[in-house]
């Protein structure tokens, strides 16, 4: 972990005899080195903001939180004689058993340390955001999410629109508890993974409360052409686009140079915006006014695609991601990449015309895929 010293570590006497581990960290502290500590998720969000893309900045609880959590709650000892005999198939035992399980872990409070880190934790994530009890996500970022032949991810819960330190703490023992869901248990038994083995980080990540968001892909998403730079927006959240309900505004950027090359703007007759009462997003019809408005400046078009030459450089490969422009932040600080992921259509597709074609065109493809995300051809 870069910057492990940054981190919080509750000293606590336990008989495992292990060193003081960190129960708390900043995203920022942690890269992709570090699911055992911080899950998949949250070991990915620290990958990009070491790689220098900016996203919504946040905290974790570890594994070693977790792990101290769960036997102050008197949960870890007794979970093997609780799910023992629980197969994958029989509802009614399964729902059962969650049901003890997660009723164990909920009803249990935080140590007063770890409740005072937490806090403390987020009181600094609201001042960094400069918003008086910053809402936040809080999600479940599993170690075994991404093992091969097994798919963890999705199994445990995301609380949306968090706010204020109570609801932090009583959210984040929900998003623990929900690693014992029926579906999770049913699912570990089906694939032979021993409950025991499953950790847990939770992470705690300020909303991107979006004026304008969109999708990005770093190439064309209709023909595959490498050196261009699609961008898609519409006000407020990016479900709208990502859904399809909307056409959204669309701009296509030169990859080197950056210069925006087409620009339509489109008919936006809807948007996603939260709900506080709720806590909720909602759709809203777009006011008039606003609907064959450009939804984003060409300041944020090109910083975004900026922000994409530099993860597609990271991970060496043409990506798929989303992004929001955050309100509740100063302009020039405030456009953030919520997900990154690879682009599989095209790239798919090359990798066989490759494959087939031969070494021949390995050189230059090395060339052209060097120049457009900025790499010395040596």
């Amino acid at each position: 972990m870069g910057q492990a010293a940054m981190a919080t570590r509750i000293d606590t006497a336990s008989g495992s005899g292990l060193s003081p581990a960190p129960e708390l960290c900043w995203f920022e502290e942690v890269c992709k080195e570090d699911v055992a500590l911080v899950g998949g998720k949250c070991s990915s969000l620290g990958e990009l903001i070491n790689a220098g893309v900016r996203v919504p900045p946040g905290f974790a609880l570890t594994t070693h939180g977790f792990a101290r959590f769960m036997r102050d709650a008197g949960v870890s000892g007794e979970i093997p004689g609780l799910l023992k005999g629980c197969g994958h198939d029989d509802l009614e035992q399964l729902e059962s058993a969650s049901k003890t399980v997660r009723e164990m872990i909920e009803e249990h409070s935080f140590s007063w340390e770890m409740e005072d880190a937490i806090a403390e934790y987020y009181r600094k994530l609201s001042v960094r955001c400069m918003v008086p009890a910053v809402p936040v996500a809080v999600r479940s970022s599993a170690t075994a999410e991404d093992l091969p032949g097994a798919s963890f991810a999705g199994q445990q819960d995301t609380y949306l629109w968090i706010r204020g330190v109570d609801d932090v703490l009583l959210h984040a023992r929900r998003c623990i508890s929900s690693l014992f869901t029926a579906r999770a248990i049913a699912y570990r038994n089906r694939m032979g993974f021993p409950h025991e083995d499953v950790a847990l980080s939770v992470g705690f990540q300020k909303m991107a409360n979006a004026y304008t968001a969109g999708v990005m892909f770093t190439c064309n998403p209709s023909n595959g052409d490498r050196s261009v730079i699609a961008i898609d927006s519409n006000f407020g959240f990016g479900e709208s686009v990502v859904s399809g309900e909307v056409t959204p505004d669309h701009f296509m950027v030169n990859k080197v140079t950056l210069d925006i090359l087409e620009r339509t703007i489109c008919t936006k007759e809807c948007t996603y915006t939260v709900d506080l009462k709720t806590q909720k997003s909602v759709k809203c019809e777009t006011p008039f006014e606003r609907q064959d408005v450009q939804s984003i400046i060409d300041d944020e078009i090109v910083e975004l695609a900026r922000m994409g030459k530099v993860i597609e450089k990271h991970y060496g490969r043409q990506m798929d991601i989303e992004w929001a422009v955050d309100k509740d932040l100063p302009a020039g600080g405030n456009i953030f990449i919520l997900q990154a992921r690879p682009e599989t259509v095209w790239s798919e597709k090359r990798e066989k015309e490759s494959a087939v074609a031969g070494k021949a065109s390995s050189a230059m493809d090395f060339i052209l895929s060097s120049l457009l995300t900025g790499k010395k051809v040596s």
